[in-house]
């Protein structure tokens, strides 16, 4: 089943595909289902390949399937490859189950809604995107996922559009992510010239064996830092997440659960090993930052009257300290505990 890994981020891109296609015929709730198998299907391929993991051996749990050659200029040679570890397969299990559980309750919330079909073909964009990220095996495919997770919260969040404050929620939430985009992508084209690839794999040994200096690491690692700030709603770019509310519930639910605002945590994690070469600086001014980042959620809903704006942004001041320290475990278990 690990050889068949490239189908969990292609079965949802298959729902909205033919939502786009076909949904104005299929209509209400027809074009629901469709949406809602597509991404069941991808939690059950998810499940066979997690428990396939399982059974092997800790030093075997890494498996690459490259789907094509991407992109081959000069130096630059990409491949459009997905990679199936602890760490990816774990979030896609959260992805594909929890967003196959929104896609259920979307169906009904969403009935009689003019643009009923359009919105499920959002649904399984974002879910194709959010995939792509976490499987992604170089920072440039992460970096496709990334872009099409930050184009289609602009298309969820402001999609009741007619209404002003939904229009502007979804300009505050694309903006405020361009702004982080721009720290990913000047950490890609950092570690590409320091090391001359962009696999996660080559990077991370590179960190691990010595051969990236501190002072690179530590511009790669910031600007990754700038880039999860307006994914994971972290100081100071969390202004976005309140005014999210203003979209449909079933997209504040695939928003908040364990999907969008994790991407920028995963992220970190994923380049934990470049995070640790951080500069003795960075490392001692990281303790004092972190209860800033766990107070300024605590605070910041204290002023507000409506529940779901309450309720989405209290949760925040733990996923601060898993921000910082950027190791395994204490993310997985925030996961299974939220």
């Amino acid at each position: 089943m690990l050889g068949l890994i490239w189908l969990i981020p292609v079965l949802p891109l298959a729902g909205a595909v033919l939502n786009l296609v076909l949904g104005r015929k299929l209509g209400d709730p027809r074009a629901g289902w469709v949406a809602t198998i597509a991404t069941a299907s991808s939690f059950v391929v998810t499940v066979a390949a997690y428990f396939e993991m399982l059974g092997l051996p800790a030093e075997e749990r890494s498996h690459v399937v490259k789907m094509f050659s991407w992109i081959g200029v000069g130096s630059l040679q990409v491949d459009l490859a997905v990679l199936a570890d602890p760490l990816s397969i774990v979030m896609a299990l959260f992805v594909t189950g929890i967003s196959t559980l929104i896609h259920l309750y979307a169906i009904g919330y969403m009935h009689g809604d003019a643009k009923f079909s359009k919105f499920f073909l959002y649904l399984n964009l974002f879910v194709f995107s959010m995939l792509m990220l976490v499987l992604g095996e170089n920072l440039l495919v992460t970096f496709l996922g990334w872009e099409g997770v930050g184009a289609c919260s602009y298309f969820l969040i402001s999609f009741w559009h007619t209404r002003n404050s939904a229009a502007v929620a979804g300009k505050k939430a694309f903006v405020t992510n361009r702004i982080g985009d721009f720290g990913v992508m000047a950490a890609m084209f950092l570690a590409f010239n320091s090391l001359g690839t962009l696999s996660y794999h080559a990077i991370n040994e590179s960190a691990h064996s010595g051969e990236l200096a501190a002072v690179t690491a530590t511009a790669i690692g910031l600007l990754l830092f700038v880039g999860a700030c307006g994914k994971s709603a972290q100081l100071p770019l969390y202004l976005w997440l309140p005014d999210a509310m203003e979209g449909p519930t079933p997209v504040s639910a695939l928003i908040h659960a364990a999907t969008m605002v994790t991407s920028g945590v995963f992220l970190m994690t994923r380049m934990s090993p470049v995070c640790t070469r951080l500069s003795s600086g960075c490392q001692r001014s990281s303790p004092s930052l972190v209860p800033r980042l766990r107070c300024m959620p605590q605070l910041s809903p204290l002023h507000k009257t409506i529940l779901k704006k309450f309720s989405r942004t209290a949760p925040f001041r733990s996923w601060g300290t898993c921000f910082w320290q950027s190791v395994l475990e204490p993310m997985l278990l925030r996961f299974s505990t939220w």
